[in-house]
Protein backbone atom coordinates (compact mmCIF):
# COMPACT_ATOMS: atom_id res chain seq x y z
CA UNK A 1 0.00 0.00 0.00
CA UNK A 2 1.64 3.52 -0.91
CA UNK A 3 2.33 5.94 1.78
CA UNK A 4 0.74 9.08 1.88
CA UNK A 5 3.03 11.11 0.46
CA UNK A 6 3.85 8.76 -2.70
CA UNK A 7 -0.51 8.91 -3.04
CA UNK A 8 -0.09 12.87 -2.76
CA UNK A 9 3.12 12.77 -5.42
CA UNK A 10 0.55 10.52 -7.93
CA UNK A 11 -2.26 13.10 -7.06
CA UNK A 12 0.28 16.40 -7.80
CA UNK A 13 1.18 14.39 -10.72
CA UNK A 14 -2.26 14.13 -12.36
CA UNK A 15 -3.39 17.49 -10.72
CA UNK A 16 -0.51 19.17 -13.62
CA UNK A 17 -1.27 17.00 -16.61
CA UNK A 18 -5.52 17.59 -16.44
CA UNK A 19 -5.49 21.31 -15.25
CA UNK A 20 -2.24 22.33 -16.89
CA UNK A 21 -1.21 23.93 -12.99
CA UNK A 22 0.02 23.08 -9.74
CA UNK A 23 -2.17 22.41 -7.17
CA UNK A 24 -2.10 25.51 -3.97
CA UNK A 25 -3.00 23.26 -0.91
CA UNK A 26 -4.17 20.02 -0.13
CA UNK A 27 -6.96 18.81 2.71
CA UNK A 28 -6.69 15.59 4.40
CA UNK A 29 -10.12 13.95 6.04
CA UNK A 30 -10.17 10.66 8.17
CA UNK A 31 -11.80 7.65 8.35
CA UNK A 32 -12.92 6.60 11.42
CA UNK A 33 -13.95 3.30 13.75
CA UNK A 34 -16.10 3.16 16.91
CA UNK A 35 -14.26 1.27 19.65
CA UNK A 36 -17.41 0.74 21.84
CA UNK A 37 -20.90 2.22 21.61
CA UNK A 38 -22.71 0.69 18.49
CA UNK A 39 -26.41 1.28 18.17
CA UNK A 40 -26.81 4.50 20.58
CA UNK A 41 -26.34 7.17 18.62
CA UNK A 42 -29.77 7.41 17.26
CA UNK A 43 -31.23 6.25 20.73
CA UNK A 44 -29.46 9.94 22.50
CA UNK A 45 -26.79 7.70 23.62
CA UNK A 46 -22.82 7.70 23.82
CA UNK A 47 -20.29 6.55 21.33
CA UNK A 48 -16.60 6.46 21.43
CA UNK A 49 -14.67 6.57 18.29
CA UNK A 50 -11.26 7.23 17.24
CA UNK A 51 -10.46 9.13 13.43
CA UNK A 52 -7.37 6.34 11.86
CA UNK A 53 -5.03 6.74 9.29
CA UNK A 54 -6.77 5.81 6.39
CA UNK A 55 -8.58 9.12 4.81
CA UNK A 56 -9.56 11.24 1.70
CA UNK A 57 -7.27 13.84 0.33
CA UNK A 58 -8.13 16.29 -1.73
CA UNK A 59 -5.31 18.50 -4.03
CA UNK A 60 -6.72 21.81 -5.33
CA UNK A 61 -6.27 24.84 -6.93
CA UNK A 62 -8.93 28.02 -6.63
CA UNK A 63 -10.23 29.05 -9.88
CA UNK A 64 -11.01 32.17 -11.44
CA UNK A 65 -14.44 31.18 -12.89
CA UNK A 66 -17.46 29.49 -11.19
CA UNK A 67 -17.02 25.87 -12.52
CA UNK A 68 -15.64 23.45 -10.02
CA UNK A 69 -13.94 20.63 -12.30
CA UNK A 70 -12.75 17.70 -9.96
CA UNK A 71 -11.35 14.05 -10.81
CA UNK A 72 -11.38 11.13 -9.15
CA UNK A 73 -8.29 9.19 -9.32
CA UNK A 74 -9.86 5.92 -7.63
CA UNK A 75 -13.05 6.44 -10.60
CA UNK A 76 -10.48 7.81 -13.42
CA UNK A 77 -13.15 10.16 -13.88
CA UNK A 78 -13.64 14.00 -14.36
CA UNK A 79 -16.47 15.86 -12.62
CA UNK A 80 -17.70 19.36 -13.59
CA UNK A 81 -20.27 21.70 -12.41
CA UNK A 82 -21.03 25.73 -12.10
CA UNK A 83 -20.93 26.40 -8.54
CA UNK A 84 -23.72 28.85 -8.28
CA UNK A 85 -26.32 26.12 -9.88
CA UNK A 86 -25.40 22.77 -8.05
CA UNK A 87 -27.96 19.53 -8.97
CA UNK A 88 -27.39 15.90 -8.12
CA UNK A 89 -26.16 13.75 -11.06
CA UNK A 90 -27.97 11.00 -11.92
CA UNK A 91 -25.35 9.58 -14.03
CA UNK A 92 -24.27 5.72 -13.37
CA UNK A 93 -21.48 5.17 -12.08
CA UNK A 94 -21.04 8.75 -10.92
CA UNK A 95 -22.51 8.61 -7.58
CA UNK A 96 -18.86 9.56 -6.20
CA UNK A 97 -20.01 13.03 -7.59
CA UNK A 98 -23.11 13.57 -5.68
CA UNK A 99 -21.33 13.80 -2.01
CA UNK A 100 -18.85 16.45 -3.67
CA UNK A 101 -21.90 19.07 -4.59
CA UNK A 102 -24.01 17.98 -1.93
CA UNK A 103 -21.64 19.01 0.40
CA UNK A 104 -21.26 22.71 -1.73
CA UNK A 105 -25.22 23.02 -1.92
CA UNK A 106 -25.71 22.61 1.41
CA UNK A 107 -23.43 25.52 2.20
CA UNK A 108 -24.38 27.45 -0.71
CA UNK A 109 -27.54 27.64 1.12
CA UNK A 110 -26.18 28.83 4.33
CA UNK A 111 -25.02 31.34 2.84
CA UNK A 112 -21.57 30.50 2.67
CA UNK A 113 -19.03 31.99 -0.08
CA UNK A 114 -18.12 29.22 -2.42
CA UNK A 115 -14.90 29.70 -4.39
CA UNK A 116 -14.53 27.53 -7.63
CA UNK A 117 -11.49 25.21 -8.00
CA UNK A 118 -9.74 22.60 -9.58
CA UNK A 119 -8.87 19.23 -7.80
CA UNK A 120 -8.05 15.75 -7.78
CA UNK A 121 -9.48 13.39 -5.16
CA UNK A 122 -8.12 10.43 -3.85
CA UNK A 123 -9.34 7.82 -0.93
CA UNK A 124 -7.81 4.74 0.61
CA UNK A 125 -10.63 4.44 3.69
CA UNK A 126 -12.21 1.15 2.61
CA UNK A 127 -15.27 1.69 1.06
CA UNK A 128 -18.59 -0.36 2.40
CA UNK A 129 -16.66 -1.68 4.95
CA UNK A 130 -18.30 0.47 7.93
CA UNK A 131 -15.19 2.90 7.94
CA UNK A 132 -17.17 5.77 6.58
CA UNK A 133 -15.71 6.63 3.30
CA UNK A 134 -18.43 8.63 2.54
CA UNK A 135 -17.98 10.63 5.87
CA UNK A 136 -14.47 11.54 5.49
CA UNK A 137 -15.01 12.58 1.71
CA UNK A 138 -18.09 15.10 2.78
CA UNK A 139 -15.64 16.42 5.82
CA UNK A 140 -12.54 16.91 3.34
CA UNK A 141 -14.54 18.83 0.79
CA UNK A 142 -16.30 21.16 3.29
CA UNK A 143 -12.40 21.71 5.10
CA UNK A 144 -11.02 22.64 1.13
CA UNK A 145 -13.98 25.28 0.84
CA UNK A 146 -12.96 26.88 4.59
CA UNK A 147 -9.43 27.60 3.39
CA UNK A 148 -10.11 28.70 0.05
CA UNK A 149 -13.42 30.38 0.88
CA UNK A 150 -12.10 31.73 4.40
CA UNK A 151 -15.37 30.49 5.75
CA UNK A 152 -15.45 31.34 10.27
CA UNK A 153 -16.36 27.26 10.18
CA UNK A 154 -15.27 24.86 13.23
CA UNK A 155 -15.19 21.67 13.21
CA UNK A 156 -18.67 20.89 14.52
CA UNK A 157 -20.15 23.37 12.38
CA UNK A 158 -18.50 21.22 9.79
CA UNK A 159 -19.15 18.11 10.57
CA UNK A 160 -22.98 19.42 10.97
CA UNK A 161 -23.12 20.66 7.01
CA UNK A 162 -21.31 17.43 6.12
CA UNK A 163 -24.17 15.16 8.03
CA UNK A 164 -26.91 17.43 6.15
CA UNK A 165 -25.37 16.70 3.17
CA UNK A 166 -25.42 13.31 3.69
CA UNK A 167 -29.17 13.67 5.13
CA UNK A 168 -30.62 15.93 2.18
CA UNK A 169 -28.86 15.66 -0.87
CA UNK A 170 -28.02 12.05 -1.24
CA UNK A 171 -30.85 10.93 1.17
CA UNK A 172 -29.02 8.93 3.87
CA UNK A 173 -30.47 9.54 7.55
CA UNK A 174 -27.37 8.75 9.19
CA UNK A 175 -26.22 10.30 12.34
CA UNK A 176 -23.56 12.59 12.91
CA UNK A 177 -21.00 9.80 14.67
CA UNK A 178 -19.57 10.21 11.28
CA UNK A 179 -19.18 13.27 10.57
CA UNK A 180 -17.96 14.29 13.66
CA UNK A 181 -14.94 12.52 14.26
CA UNK A 182 -13.22 12.97 11.00
CA UNK A 183 -13.51 16.66 12.01
CA UNK A 184 -12.33 16.61 15.57
CA UNK A 185 -10.65 13.60 15.72
CA UNK A 186 -7.13 13.74 17.70
CA UNK A 187 -3.97 12.15 18.06
CA UNK A 188 -3.99 8.50 19.79
CA UNK A 189 -7.26 9.90 21.24
CA UNK A 190 -11.08 8.96 20.87
CA UNK A 191 -13.86 11.27 21.44
CA UNK A 192 -16.84 10.40 24.04
CA UNK A 193 -19.50 12.33 21.91
CA UNK A 194 -22.81 12.57 23.82
CA UNK A 195 -25.40 12.50 20.84
CA UNK A 196 -27.86 14.31 22.73
CA UNK A 197 -25.80 17.36 23.22
CA UNK A 198 -23.37 16.97 20.66
CA UNK A 199 -20.83 17.67 23.61
CA UNK A 200 -17.81 16.00 23.17
CA UNK A 201 -14.57 15.48 25.29
CA UNK A 202 -10.91 13.89 23.93
CA UNK A 203 -10.02 10.52 26.30
CA UNK A 204 -6.08 9.77 25.42
CA UNK A 205 -5.99 6.09 24.49
CA UNK A 206 -2.39 5.83 25.57
CA UNK A 207 -1.62 2.46 23.48
CA UNK A 208 2.01 2.97 23.00
CA UNK A 209 2.29 2.66 26.93
CA UNK A 210 0.69 -0.66 26.65
CA UNK A 211 2.66 -1.52 23.47
CA UNK A 212 -1.04 -2.08 22.07
CA UNK A 213 -2.98 -0.93 18.85
CA UNK A 214 -5.82 -0.97 17.04
CA UNK A 215 -6.78 -3.71 14.42
CA UNK A 216 -9.46 -3.65 12.18
CA UNK A 217 -10.17 -6.67 9.87
CA UNK A 218 -12.92 -6.41 7.08
CA UNK A 219 -14.70 -9.77 6.61
CA UNK A 220 -15.27 -9.37 3.13
CA UNK A 221 -19.02 -9.35 3.62
CA UNK A 222 -21.09 -5.91 2.13
CA UNK A 223 -22.97 -4.92 4.33
CA UNK A 224 -26.79 -6.00 3.71
CA UNK A 225 -30.23 -5.57 5.07
CA UNK A 226 -28.93 -2.42 6.70
CA UNK A 227 -31.42 -0.04 5.86
CA UNK A 228 -34.40 -2.30 6.22
CA UNK A 229 -33.18 -3.92 9.59
CA UNK A 230 -31.88 -0.41 11.06
CA UNK A 231 -35.14 1.20 10.37
CA UNK A 232 -36.70 -2.32 12.23
CA UNK A 233 -34.09 -1.59 15.21
CA UNK A 234 -35.29 1.99 15.42
CA UNK A 235 -38.82 1.19 15.63
CA UNK A 236 -38.23 -1.15 18.16
CA UNK A 237 -36.28 0.84 20.56
CA UNK A 238 -39.26 3.84 20.16
CA UNK A 239 -41.90 1.13 21.18
CA UNK A 240 -39.79 0.16 24.23
CA UNK A 241 -39.66 4.05 25.18
CA UNK A 242 -43.12 4.44 24.52
CA UNK A 243 -44.18 1.18 27.06
CA UNK A 244 -41.60 2.28 29.42
CA UNK A 245 -43.17 6.21 29.28
CA UNK A 246 -46.38 4.94 30.99
CA UNK A 247 -44.35 2.54 33.77
CA UNK A 248 -41.32 5.02 35.10
CA UNK A 249 -41.90 7.87 37.03
CA UNK A 250 -39.69 10.94 35.39
CA UNK A 251 -40.61 13.85 37.45
CA UNK A 252 -43.69 14.38 34.64
CA UNK A 253 -41.48 14.67 32.53
CA UNK A 254 -41.67 11.44 30.49
CA UNK A 255 -39.32 9.67 28.04
CA UNK A 256 -37.73 10.68 24.75
CA UNK A 257 -35.62 8.37 24.33
CA UNK A 258 -33.49 5.24 25.72
CA UNK A 259 -30.97 7.64 27.20
CA UNK A 260 -33.11 8.24 29.89
CA UNK A 261 -33.05 4.72 30.78
CA UNK A 262 -31.22 3.35 33.66
CA UNK A 263 -29.95 -0.29 33.86
CA UNK A 264 -32.04 -0.12 37.18
CA UNK A 265 -34.45 1.01 35.89
CA UNK A 266 -35.13 -1.31 33.04
CA UNK A 267 -34.61 -4.63 35.22
CA UNK A 268 -37.54 -3.78 37.33
CA UNK A 269 -39.57 -3.08 34.14
CA UNK A 270 -38.27 -5.20 31.16
CA UNK A 271 -41.52 -7.94 31.92
CA UNK A 272 -43.63 -4.92 30.73
CA UNK A 273 -41.68 -5.27 27.19
CA UNK A 274 -42.48 -7.80 24.32
CA UNK A 275 -39.36 -10.41 24.41
CA UNK A 276 -37.28 -8.46 21.45
CA UNK A 277 -38.18 -5.15 22.65
CA UNK A 278 -36.90 -6.32 25.83
CA UNK A 279 -33.40 -7.15 23.93
CA UNK A 280 -33.06 -4.60 22.02
CA UNK A 281 -33.62 -2.24 24.77
CA UNK A 282 -31.14 -4.08 27.27
CA UNK A 283 -28.39 -3.78 24.03
CA UNK A 284 -29.04 0.17 23.73
CA UNK A 285 -29.51 0.80 27.63
CA UNK A 286 -26.16 -1.46 29.03
CA UNK A 287 -24.08 -0.31 25.91
CA UNK A 288 -24.65 3.30 27.37
CA UNK A 289 -23.48 2.60 30.22
CA UNK A 290 -20.28 0.24 28.83
CA UNK A 291 -19.13 3.28 27.28
CA UNK A 292 -18.87 5.36 30.15
CA UNK A 293 -17.27 2.55 32.19
CA UNK A 294 -14.77 2.24 29.12
CA UNK A 295 -13.91 5.78 29.35
CA UNK A 296 -13.54 5.64 33.06
CA UNK A 297 -11.18 2.78 33.21
CA UNK A 298 -9.45 4.43 30.11
CA UNK A 299 -8.70 7.00 32.28
CA UNK A 300 -7.28 4.97 34.89
CA UNK A 301 -5.11 3.27 32.71
CA UNK A 302 -7.21 -0.24 32.75
CA UNK A 303 -6.81 -1.19 29.48
CA UNK A 304 -7.92 -5.08 29.82
CA UNK A 305 -10.68 -4.01 31.57
CA UNK A 306 -11.66 -1.72 28.33
CA UNK A 307 -11.06 -5.28 26.37
CA UNK A 308 -13.75 -7.00 28.37
CA UNK A 309 -15.83 -4.35 27.80
CA UNK A 310 -15.70 -4.40 23.88
CA UNK A 311 -15.88 -8.26 24.24
CA UNK A 312 -19.86 -7.82 25.92
CA UNK A 313 -20.26 -5.56 23.63
CA UNK A 314 -19.98 -7.86 21.04
CA UNK A 315 -22.10 -10.28 22.49
CA UNK A 316 -24.94 -8.20 23.42
CA UNK A 317 -25.16 -6.73 19.55
CA UNK A 318 -24.29 -10.69 18.72
CA UNK A 319 -27.35 -11.79 21.38
CA UNK A 320 -29.58 -8.75 21.96
CA UNK A 321 -29.61 -5.94 19.30
CA UNK A 322 -28.97 -9.37 16.49
CA UNK A 323 -27.27 -7.04 14.07
CA UNK A 324 -23.84 -9.03 13.59
CA UNK A 325 -23.60 -12.37 10.89
CA UNK A 326 -22.24 -15.66 11.20
CA UNK A 327 -18.54 -14.22 9.65
CA UNK A 328 -18.61 -12.08 11.64
CA UNK A 329 -19.04 -13.97 14.96
CA UNK A 330 -16.18 -16.25 13.81
CA UNK A 331 -13.87 -13.69 13.30
CA UNK A 332 -14.33 -12.42 16.91
CA UNK A 333 -14.61 -15.81 18.29
CA UNK A 334 -11.05 -16.34 16.93
CA UNK A 335 -9.70 -13.20 18.11
CA UNK A 336 -10.68 -13.51 21.14
CA UNK A 337 -8.73 -17.08 21.77
CA UNK A 338 -5.47 -15.66 20.32
CA UNK A 339 -3.13 -14.15 22.97
CA UNK A 340 -2.41 -10.64 22.93
CA UNK A 341 -5.87 -9.99 21.76
CA UNK A 342 -6.87 -7.43 24.68
CA UNK A 343 -10.69 -7.24 23.40
CA UNK A 344 -12.95 -7.81 19.81
CA UNK A 345 -16.11 -6.65 18.90
CA UNK A 346 -17.61 -6.05 15.23
CA UNK A 347 -17.83 -2.47 14.66
CA UNK A 348 -20.38 -0.45 12.55
CA UNK A 349 -23.90 -1.31 11.60
CA UNK A 350 -23.72 -4.87 11.01
CA UNK A 351 -24.70 -7.46 8.66
CA UNK A 352 -21.44 -7.26 7.00
CA UNK A 353 -18.49 -5.12 7.51
CA UNK A 354 -15.56 -4.98 10.22
CA UNK A 355 -14.03 -6.14 12.98
CA UNK A 356 -12.41 -3.85 15.75
CA UNK A 357 -9.54 -5.21 18.08
CA UNK A 358 -6.64 -3.91 20.50
CA UNK A 359 -3.76 -5.94 20.09
CA UNK A 360 -0.56 -6.54 21.44
CA UNK A 361 1.56 -4.61 18.33
CA UNK A 362 4.03 -7.29 18.68
CA UNK A 363 1.50 -10.04 17.76
CA UNK A 364 0.15 -8.63 14.84
CA UNK A 365 1.64 -11.32 12.06
CA UNK A 366 0.64 -14.25 14.48
CA UNK A 367 -3.06 -12.49 14.19
CA UNK A 368 -2.79 -12.48 10.73
CA UNK A 369 -1.91 -16.40 10.56
CA UNK A 370 -3.84 -17.22 13.66
CA UNK A 371 -7.26 -15.28 12.97
CA UNK A 372 -7.41 -13.66 9.36
CA UNK A 373 -6.35 -16.80 7.47
CA UNK A 374 -8.01 -19.23 9.25
CA UNK A 375 -10.82 -17.24 8.92
CA UNK A 376 -10.42 -17.32 5.28
CA UNK A 377 -10.23 -20.84 5.13
CA UNK A 378 -13.34 -21.48 7.41
CA UNK A 379 -15.43 -18.68 6.04
CA UNK A 380 -14.33 -18.88 2.00
CA UNK A 381 -13.80 -15.10 1.77
CA UNK A 382 -11.37 -12.43 1.29
CA UNK A 383 -10.57 -11.00 4.83
CA UNK A 384 -8.43 -7.42 5.14
CA UNK A 385 -6.31 -6.11 7.93
CA UNK A 386 -5.78 -2.62 8.71
CA UNK A 387 -3.45 -2.35 11.00
CA UNK A 388 -4.74 1.93 12.65
CA UNK A 389 -3.43 4.33 14.81
CA UNK A 390 -5.59 7.15 16.36
CA UNK A 391 -5.06 10.22 14.34
CA UNK A 392 -6.04 14.00 14.45
CA UNK A 393 -8.96 15.59 12.79
CA UNK A 394 -9.77 17.05 9.03
CA UNK A 395 -7.08 19.84 7.87
CA UNK A 396 -4.78 21.44 5.82
CA UNK A 397 -2.01 19.47 5.25
CA UNK A 398 2.00 20.79 5.11
CA UNK A 399 4.55 19.19 2.92
CA UNK A 400 5.85 17.06 5.54
CA UNK A 401 2.06 15.31 4.85
CA UNK A 402 0.90 16.20 8.62
CA UNK A 403 -1.72 17.88 9.76
CA UNK A 404 -1.57 22.07 10.54
CA UNK A 405 -3.00 21.26 13.64
CA UNK A 406 -5.24 18.43 15.70
CA UNK A 407 -8.41 19.49 14.43
CA UNK A 408 -10.08 22.57 12.20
Amino acid sequence: MKNIKQRLSDMSERFSSIFASEPQLTIRAPGRVNLIGEHTDYNDGFVFPCAIDREMLIVARASKNKRARVYSLDYDALDEFEIDAIEKTGEPGKEWCNYLRGVLKILAESRHRLTAFDAVISGNVPQGAGLSSSAAYEVAVATLQKELSDLPLDGKQIALLAQRAENEFIGVQCGIMDQFISALGEEDAALLIDCRTLEWKSVPLNLAQHNACIVIVNSGVRRGLVDSEYNKRRAECHEGVSILSTVLDKGGAGLSSLRDVSASDLERNIHNLPDTVARRCRHVVFENERVLKAVDVLKAGDLKTFGLLMNQSHASLRDDYEVSCKELDLLVELAHKQSGVIGARMTGAGFGGCMVALIDRDEIDVFRRNVVQVYEEQSGRTAELYACQAVAGAGLLQESARPVSKSI
